[in-house]
């Protein structure tokens, strides 16, 4: 996050009518702004009004289709606070409690309706710096659910992220093919879970060097709601909050990638 976001986090969540739309954003990401605008019933100047405070906040990230407008959530800037006040202990109540709450009121969280998922960071590091830590199979399996990454990075070439076992043998958790390939720039791949028989999908590295921080924008790309949807929506903020931590402190965060 840049310096004073948590401020701006922080303000974008205090509305009630913000907090509606990340709902109806994470609900239907790719949603249009005149969409988005016919579930409230004040203006659409009000709501672009929200949206500037929640695009400032980068909780929500704009992206151009020809003349529309889409919007997607980016969780990142709330998984960064969550972490810095939650820790892992507390995270298995506040999870099992959000459940229960969900339970008790008969609610089912909201499934997205499109199948793209994006998320923006900022981290006070080098591109270089970045780009080893997605490609250095000493840093993934500090922040990357103990997995270590296998690759020449050549396109056309494997990639597969590796889990040790009880046994000591190391096996594919997540499998791929590297599709597009640019060195500290740009790193396209398939990506499917080998626990799963869902179709690969695709994810998009791009990294840029602003100054004193490298900005990271990781899109997900798939063809249909799937489980690995599901999971990695929740997984995904996780992973790259602990990368970001261990790029600034050099400490990887304690995170139970278990729960």
């Amino acid at each position: 996050m840049k310096k004073n976001s948590a401020d701006k986090v922080f303000r974008a969540l205090a509305d009630p009518n913000r907090r509606k739309m990340l709902d109806l954003v994470k609900a239907s990401p790719g949603i249009t702004v005149n969409a988005l605008s016919g579930a409230f019933d004040f203006t659409r100047y009000a709501v672009m009004k929200h949206l500037k405070v929640l695009e400032d906040a980068e909780v929500i990230v704009p992206r151009r289709r020809g003349k529309t407008k889409e919007l997607y959530l980016n969780a990142i800037p709330i998984q960064t606070i969550y972490d810095r006040w939650i820790s892992q202990y507390s995270a298995r109540w506040a999870s099992q409690l959000t459940s229960l709450k969900y339970k008790l009121e008969r609610e089912e969280p909201m499934l997205p309706t499109n199948a793209r998922q994006l998320y923006v960071l900022y981290i006070r590091t080098s591109a270089d710096k970045l780009w080893d830590a997605i490609t250095n199979p000493a840093m993934t399996v500090q922040y990357f659910h103990n997995t270590e990454v296998r690759s020449d990075f050549q396109v056309g070439s494997a990639i597969d992220y590796l889990v040790k076992h009880e046994d000591g043998g190391k096996r594919p958790a997540v499998t791929g093919e590297i599709l597009e390939m640019e060195p500290k720039k740009r790193l396209v791949h398939s990506f499917k879970f080998t626990g799963n028989d869902d179709p690969p999908s695709t994810v998009t590295y791009d990294i840029e060097q602003q100054g004193d921080v490298t900005k990271l924008v990781v899109t997900h790309d798939f063809d249909a709601q799937t489980d690995t949807f599901k999971g990695t929506q929740q997984g995904w903020p996780r992973i790259f909050s602990a990368m970001k931590t261990l790029l600034e402190t050099g400490e990887p965060l304690p995170v139970d990638f278990s729960h």
